[in-house]
C-alpha cells in the first residue's frame, strides 16, 4: 500500500515548516499521489441537497477570496458548520482538488448528506493581506452565514466554527476574541462551539514550542507585520483571549503530529478547561497533520464521528437577547 506519508518521505519535507502549511498536505509524485489518494479519500454522494457556489460574503467586493460554497441539506432547522481551510496562512482553495478529487467539498457534502449545513470558506493570503485582515474575513464570512442562512432553512443558533491547521487558528481566534465579530454587530456568543483540527500557533509565546522544533522564523514570518518587539506573540495568540462564557471546543490532532503541534492543542485545551470552558481533546491514531483532513470526511475514522456527536451534543436550540 502506498500512503502520503511515504511519499513525502521521499521528497524530505521538513516537518516543523508543515506546522501552518498544508498546501503542502498532498506533494509528492503525480502516480504515487493518485494511488494515495484513490485508498484514503472516500467520495460521498449528496444526491438530495443542494450546492450554491462562490456566494459573496463581502458585499462589493470582487476578490475571489470573499465567496464561499454552501452545502445545503434537505428539510429547515438543521444546524450549520463553518469550515475554513489550512495553508499556512499563505496558500490553499476552497476548491482544492487533489488528483480530481475535491478535497473540501467531500467535507460539505459529508455532514451536509448528516443533516448539517456547511460554508466551506476562502480567505485573502498573505502576503496580499495581513493576518489581521484574514481574521477579519473568516469573523466577516461567519456574520454573513448567520445572518443569511436562515433564508435556506437553517437554525443559526447552532452555529459551528471548524478549520484545519491554520485554519484552526483562524477559528479559535474568531470564536474568543469579541474584536472580529464585534465589527460586523455580533458577537461570539453566535458561536455554538468550535472544532480545531491540528490547529498551529494558538500559544506563540510559548518557548517549549520553540525548543521542540517549532521554526520561530517561520510563525514571525506571518504574524510580525513589521512590529520590532515581540508583542506580536501575546497578540495573535487565540489562547489570550480565553474567557469565560467562551464556546466549547472539540481539538483533535494526528497521532503523528510534531510534538510542538501537540503541545500546542494541549495548551489551549488546559486554558480553555481552567476557565471551565467545555473542551474535548482527542488524539486521532493512525494519521498525521497532512492526513488527518481526509478523515474529516470519514465515517469509519475517528474525527469525523467525533464531530457529529460534538454538533449533536450541542443541538439544544438558542435565543440570542441583544
Amino acid at each position: 500500500m502506498i500512503s502520503i506519508d511515504s511519499v513525502l518521505a521521499k521528497r524530505r519535507i521538513i516537518a516543523p515548516a508543515l506546522a501552518l502549511a498544508p498546501g503542502l498536505l498532498f506533494s509528492g509524485y503525480a502516480a504515487a499521489r493518485r494511488a494515495a489518494m484513490a485508498i484514503l479519500y472516500k467520495p460521498v454522494s449528496f444526491a438530495t441537497g443542494r450546492v450554491l457556489r462562490d456566494l459573496v460574503y463581502r458585499e462589493g467586493s470582487n476578490d475571489e477570496k470573499h465567496r464561499l460554497d454552501l452545502f445545503l441539506p434537505p428539510g429547515n432547522d438543521w444546524p450549520v458548520l463553518i469550515f475554513v481551510h489550512g495553508g499556512g496562512l499563505t496558500a490553499g482553495d476552497k476548491s482544492l482538488r487533489v488528483s480530481g478529487r475535491d478535497v473540501y467539498g467531500n467535507i460539505g457534502r459529508f455532514y451536509a448528506s448528516h443533516g448539517i449545513g456547511v460554508a466551506v470558506i476562502n480567505y485573502r493570503l498573505q502576503p496580499k493581506v495581513n493576518w489581521r485582515a484574514q481574521v477579519e474575513d473568516v469573523a466577516q464570512a461567519a456574520a454573513w452565514v448567520f445572518s443569511h442562512l436562515e433564508s435556506y432553512g437553517a437554525d443559526v443558533s447552532r452555529l459551528f466554527l471548524a478549520g484545519h491547521s491554520a485554519g484552526a487558528q483562524l477559528s479559535a481566534r474568531v470564536a474568543l476574541d469579541p474584536k472580529p465579530l464585534g465589527q460586523f454587530g455580533l458577537s461570539p456568543s453566535i458561536i455554538r462551539g468550535v472544532v480545531a483540527v491540528s490547529g498551529a500557533g494558538y500559544d506563540l509565546a510559548d518557548t517549549m514550542t520553540y525548543e521542540l522544533g517549532a521554526k520561530f522564523r517561520h510563525y514571525a514570518r506571518v504574524f510580525r507585520c513589521g512590529d520590532t518587539t515581540d508583542n506580536w506573540k501575546r497578540e495573535a495568540s487565540p489562547i489570550n483571549f480565553v474567557a469565560a462564557g467562551a464556546p466549547p471546543f472539540l481539538l483533535l490532532y494526528a497521532a503523528g503530529e510534531t510534538q510542538p503541534l501537540q503541545r500546542q492543542s494541549h495548551l489551549l485545551h488546559a486554558a480553555l478547561q481552567q476557565k471551565q470552558i467545555p473542551s474535548e481533546l482527542i488524539v486521532v491514531p493512525g494519521e498525521n497533520h497532512r492526513r488527518i483532513v481526509l478523515t474529516l470526511s470519514r465515517s469509519d475514522k475517528t474525527s469525523a464521528p467525533a464531530i457529529l456527536r460534538f454538533v449533536e451534543s450541542l443541538n439544544r436550540r438558542l435565543v440570542y437577547r441583544c
